[in-house]
């Protein structure tokens, strides 16, 4: 799964896609479960799309709009 193939060509700048990258990869990890079912990772991946798309480039507050749960202790990428 790749958070590219939620986002539109031109959507976002390459520096922004990059941290949503970044973004993804962190909030996976936080997980610490390689297992998680497709959904979850697309529902982890529109989260960072739709903060994003408010203007959001921190990859920690992403990782954050992504896991809300998991506030504590996500030091992002």
């Amino acid at each position: 799964m790749s958070i590219r193939s939620l986002v539109a060509p031109g959507e976002f700048d390459p520096e922004a896609l990059e941290v949503m990258v970044k973004a993804f990869d962190a909030a996976y990890k936080a997980l610490d479960d390689s297992g998680q079912p497709k959904i979850v990772l697309e529902i982890i991946a529109e989260r960072i799309v739709e903060a994003a798309s408010r203007g959001e480039r921190d990859p920690v507050r992403l990782v954050k709009a992504a896991l809300p749960w998991l506030d504590r202790g996500v030091s992002g990428p």
